[in-house]
């Protein structure tokens, strides 16, 4: 964000307690605050193993910057998004802290439904927004932005006035909007949330926290960006799905679901917690997927303990039945499958169709 010319606070990163307090030194600032950096929201509520309180510090004694960072690195954070035993902190954001007098919410996204990026904001900022769509809806602004054209000065202008930003601070809002847009395209962002962009007592607009999405099919082209994941906070079994070019996430049940395409993998879910179940992750194979990716999904499946049964909901359109019911079957005789599977291979005639017509077409046109 600071290499694209959005306001931040001014900060460096420290991976040893000494490095912190000298950061605290150059910093030479009013006050201080301290960030244990891990990829999990909740920070500041978080507890370490250490004992200490709290993933976020503010302190106006930059000898103090020391002592907690001497607490924090090497230990344990658990927050509300961490897994249970925490995540271990490497390294630390000493920043410099800035009074908030007012709180926004600005995120640009990718939105299908209007084939392209767009723009939300809202004044309330600082919160859940979620909770304020759902309170306040008229709290939230929109503005469909031309992938061709980019952020026009009056869109920024009018989300800057809806966020409520006055006189010259509302020409600087839509500066940093405008930046934050160049940025998105940059690195390929599917996501740039920033809760709060907010307004300083002298008259600043800062991003004060940010959380941004990238493209996974962009990483041949972001490899700076994709070089930064910290691979030791992902979940193993997550790691290892994705090697295959599956995506799996983990869940508290007992009945391991095997679907391709996302939303589908989000409606079998849903239909098992509708009837009482507890699905035990979410797994896309997705459409281009071959029989040796079926068999390592399912030995991922049969090593989670809590999995009691396998539930397999297959679209036929979008993959060959065949593919999916080899691959089961090899699964099932190597991996020895010791809990009970049930199978949905289902094709469509429209799909048939579709396939058939084709090939008929191909071959007038050989003809």
């Amino acid at each position: 964000m600071q290499e694209s010319g959005v306001a931040v606070q001014r900060f460096y990163v420290a991976d040893t307690a000494s490095e912190a307090l000298e950061a605290a030194k150059r910093l030479n600032a009013k006050e201080i605050v301290l960030k244990a950096q891990i990829l999990a929201g909740g920070r500041g509520k978080g507890v370490f193993d250490s004992g200490l309180k709290g993933g976020v510090h503010l302190t106006k004694d930059p000898a103090v910057v020391g002592e907690l960072a001497n607490q924090m690195l090497g230990f344990n954070l658990t927050t509300k998004q961490t897994p249970k035993d925490g995540v271990k902190v490497k390294t630390v954001m000493v920043a410099e802290a800035l009074d908030i007098t007012r709180e926004t919410y600005f995120a640009i996204l990718m939105d299908r439904a209007c084939n392209g990026p767009v723009m939300v904001g809202s004044p309330q900022g600082g919160m859940d927004i979620e909770e304020v769509a759902d309170k306040t809806p008229e709290l939230i602004f929109k503005e469909v932005i031309d992938i061709f054209e980019g952020v026009r000065d009056d869109q920024a202008l009018r989300m800057a006035a809806n966020l409520e930003f006055k006189g010259p601070l509302q020409r600087q809002a839509a500066d940093q909007i405008k930046r934050l847009y160049d940025l998105f395209m940059k690195v390929d962002a599917t996501q740039v949330e920033v809760n709060p962009l907010g307004e300083t007592p002298q008259g600043q607009v800062v991003c004060f926290d940010a959380k941004i999405s990238f493209d996974d099919n962009a990483e041949f082209r972001q490899k700076s960006v994709f070089a930064m994941d910290d691979m030791s906070e992902s979940d193993p079994t997550e790691m290892e799905a994705a090697k295959w070019d599956l995506k799996y996430i983990g869940l508290d049940g007992n009945i391991a679901c095997f679907v391709n395409g996302a939303g589908l993998a989000m409606a079998t879910c849903d239909i098992i917690d509708l009837h009482g179940g507890k699905p035990a992750n979410f797994l896309d194979l997705g459409g281009g997927v071959q029989e040796r990716q079926v068999y390592e999904a399912f030995k991922l499946l049969t090593a989670d303990p809590k999995v009691e049964a396998i539930l397999v909901n297959i679209f036929g359109g979008i993959v060959n039945c065949a593919i999916i019911a080899n691959g089961i079957t090899k699964a099932c005789r190597e991996l020895e499958l010791k809990v009970p599977l049930v199978v949905r291979l289902e094709e469509t005639w429209a799909i048939d169709f579709y396939l058939a017509w084709n090939e008929r077409v191909l071959t007038l046109m050989r003809i």
